[in-house]
């Protein structure tokens, strides 16, 4: 294979991307910062719940892969023969040594420790004998492998829960069911775990039969009816804020909710778009990250 690297201004990125991928039948096109690794380098995308800074990069290198060096050369001339294009430069164009993308790309996760005894591990990889309980999960079109923080501290936070076992708990904004399926391994007697994306639905039910948490339920988010043990929604803090009256209203007296995806600025918004029926407070924080829980009292009525 062959790939064909471009320098392009923030004004054609899109024009060129399209004409690749569409025109020129490369196999694969991505775009990276020009500038990256030097003092012009900025960030283009904002963090959760802001927009980001601008819409592209000054200046983007734009990779494209090819078959063959003809068909990687003949796109080279037939976008500089655009009017359009003047100002396209082309970086480079070379041969691609052949490996195992397969290989590569499992090399890139591996076994995830949330607590000595409690692993993620993907299902090419032997599970650590200290492991007692494992979840195995791949890499997928769904949010949660165990690799982000947020995901990390909800695990952790869930074996950390003695009272978990024999209990009904609803997993909102499931992704890849990872927090369900931890729920059940710990013994949950029923988990429901919902989703507005269906391909993350699909992804949570294969997912919870591989690892045999038959106590798991997937669906859309009219699956949740009721009130519930343990609430946990790892999503962001603006739906996390939108969502409190939903959210506590599923939290049964005496029961927990547990949420994730809020960075440490935004942990006085969500106390105080839950006060008017839960106490938030801090439960773990990791790398910027935190986790904020509450219990309803035993004898407050349900909202």
């Amino acid at each position: 294979m062959f790939e064909l690297v471009l320098r392009v201004p923030e004004a054609l990125v899109d024009a060129v991307s399209e004409a690749l991928a569409e025109e020129l039948e490369a196999l694969s096109v991505s775009v990276e910062d020009a500038d990256a690794g030097t003092d012009a380098e900025h960030a283009l995308f904002g963090e959760p719940g802001l927009p980001a800074p601008r819409p592209g990069w000054a200046h983007s290198i734009i990779t494209a892969l090819f078959d063959n060096e003809a068909q990687a050369t003949d796109a080279a001339t037939l976008l500089r023969a655009q009017q359009w294009a003047a100002e396209l430069q082309i970086a480079a164009l070379r041969e691609v040594a052949e490996q195992d993308w397969v290989r590569l790309t499992q090399s890139q996760f591996a076994p995830v420790e949330i607590t000595p005894s409690f692993w993620i591990v993907p299902s090419w990889h032997e599970a650590p004998a200290a492991a007692r309980r494992i979840i195995r999960l791949d890499p997928g079109l769904a949010f949660g492998t165990g690799t982000h923080p947020t995901t990390r501290m909800c695990l952790r936070w869930i074996a950390a829960q003695p009272g978990i076992r024999s209990q009904r708990v609803l997993d909102y904004g499931c992704g890849s069911g990872i927090l369900a399926i931890g729920a059940a391994l710990h013994g949950a007697a029923q988990v429901d775990a919902v989703d507005i994306d269906d391909a993350a639905v699909e992804a949570a039910h294969a997912n919870a039969l591989a690892n045999g948490a038959t106590q798991v339920r997937t669906g859309r988010p009219e699956l949740a009816r009721g009130v519930y043990d343990t609430v946990l929604a790892n999503i962001l803090a603006t739906p996390l804020k939108l969502l409190a009256p939903l959210l506590a209203g599923h939290v049964k007296p005496d029961g927990q909710l547990a949420l994730a995806g809020i960075l440490e600025r935004q942990a006085d918004e969500l106390v105080q778009a839950y006060a008017p029926w839960l106490a938030l407070e801090v439960a773990d924080t990791e790398d910027g990250w935190i986790l904020m829980t509450a219990r309803r009292p035993a004898a407050a009525a349900v909202a």
